[in-house]
């Protein structure tokens, strides 16, 4: 071998860069390989939800965050396109001192992540790094075959784990099917300038329309605007005006401040996808974030999960490491406890991609009608604001629920809420 570890991680992302901080802090020497050239850069928004401030403050990581970077939000406006108010959910619900959204300035939690790694782990992190196959003994994992800057190399280790991304080469080298969905709506975000500060969210939704704008640091606002996927050279083609003039008639009263879209080049394309792997080990291998469990951002919990699953693993691999077993019985611990969540998170985001990206008339009116209540009855705005936080791991709507939301059933519960909740 041309180099052995105990852990190889292939992917720098939220999740295999806390994955590498949180072994190194235990002791288990690792490496991570990352096939960009560097720490990430250019746009794309981000909200930092109360179980990820909590999991980076328990790293000490979110004290390290810049005040610049983050602009505190509390209240979730949802409207009808025009402006009319349905629903408020309110983060005041939960539990001081992780009782708000955090919008975060781009890339910044990463960044601070990566310096973290670099920092407890030095020589720990690779750039330009790419997998390219495992290294077996029999059947079971004992490294992999990788390029790092053009060179070939051989790396031993007891456990290589897939941290990857949606479109997974280990998950390929370990020969695990995946489901994998892609969208039929995507997201273009854009950076705007605002002429007044904002302090609050807004989400207008329409018939096959939603717009999400979210007040961000130095008075900048985030636009999350849904276009169909692979719409993004047509839309481009037609120029930011009737962009701009699209986004006036959705949201009226916030007309001055699409005025400051003036180039393609304050904007990203976001595409959107579903990925469920049929299981996330083998001998010698497991798969964790989005390579296990990619999920559509109306879950607002990508980040989240793979950060919780990075805690998780790096126990289940420091009792892998006393035992000596990297068995796929070993490992699977780690999916048992993980699996359930995030499948209700996916789950969740499927049914808010069913109602609210609509172009339904009828399905649109029932989405309405179910924000309307949501609105008065705090115990099922508290439940859906749980889950969207990251602090329950049940689905938020029985059936029950399901339609007393809708206004077919009367609900003697409506303010009844559980005392407030801290992230685990």
């Amino acid at each position: 071998m041309d180099i052995t570890t105990d852990v190889l991680i292939v992917g720098a992302g939220g999740g295999g860069a806390v994955l590498s901080i949180a072994l190194a802090r235990k002791g288990i020497a690792n490496l991570v390989l990352e096939q960009a050239a560097g720490p990430p850069q250019g746009l794309r928004g981000e909200i930092l939800q109360p179980n990820g401030q909590a999991l980076l403050h328990k790293l000490g990581l979110l004290e390290k965050l810049p005040p610049h970077a983050s602009k505190p939000v509390r209240l979730f406006h949802f409207r009808q396109c025009g402006g009319t108010r349905l629903c408020t959910i309110d983060y005041e619900m939960l539990s001081p001192p992780f009782n708000r959204a955090l919008v975060m300035w781009p890339n910044v939690v990463h960044h601070t992540i990566l310096d973290c790694l670099q920092q407890e782990n030095p020589d720990g992190l690779s750039f330009q790094a790419t997998f390219k196959s495992f290294l077996r003994h029999g059947k079971q994992v004992i490294g992999a075959q990788a390029e790092i800057g053009g060179a070939s190399l051989q790396i031993g280790a007891r456990v290589v784990v897939g941290a990857d991304g949606p479109f997974s080469h280990v998950r390929e080298a370990m020969g695990i099917s995946a489901s994998l969905h892609r969208y039929t709506d995507s997201y273009l975000v854009a950076a705007l300038d605002s002429p007044e500060v904002l302090d609050e969210a807004q989400y207008y939704v329409g018939q096959k329309t939603i717009l999400g704008l979210f007040p961000a640091p130095e008075q900048k606002v985030y636009a999350l605007y849904m276009v169909s996927s692979d719409s993004l050279a047509s839309l481009k083609a037609q120029g930011v005006g009737p962009l701009r003039e699209k986004w006036k008639t959705i949201a009226p009263d916030l007309a001055p401040l699409f005025d400051s879209l003036v180039d393609w080049k304050q904007t990203a394309y976001m595409g959107t996808g579903r990925v469920r792997a049929k299981t996330w080990a083998i001998d010698g291998a497991v798969l964790m974030g989005d390579a296990a469990h990619g999920m559509n951002p109306h879950a607002s919990q990508g980040r989240m999960q793979a950060m919780e699953d990075a805690v998780t693993l790096a126990n289940v691999l420091e009792d892998c490491q006393r035992r000596q077993d990297w068995s796929v019985n070993a490992l699977r611990t780690f999916e048992a406890e993980r699996r359930s969540q995030v499948t209700m998170l996916q789950q969740l985001a499927d049914e808010e991609v069913f109602f609210w990206n609509t172009g339904n008339p009828i399905l649109g009116l029932l989405r309405d009608r179910v924000f309307r209540t949501m609105d008065t009855n705090r115990r099922l705005q508290y439940q859906v604001l749980s889950a969207t936080a990251g602090l329950r791991t049940t689905p938020p709507f029985g059936w029950l629920d399901r339609f007393q939301a809708a206004g077919f059933l009367p609900d003697p519960r409506a303010n009844q809420v559980p005392g407030p909740t801290q992230p685990a």
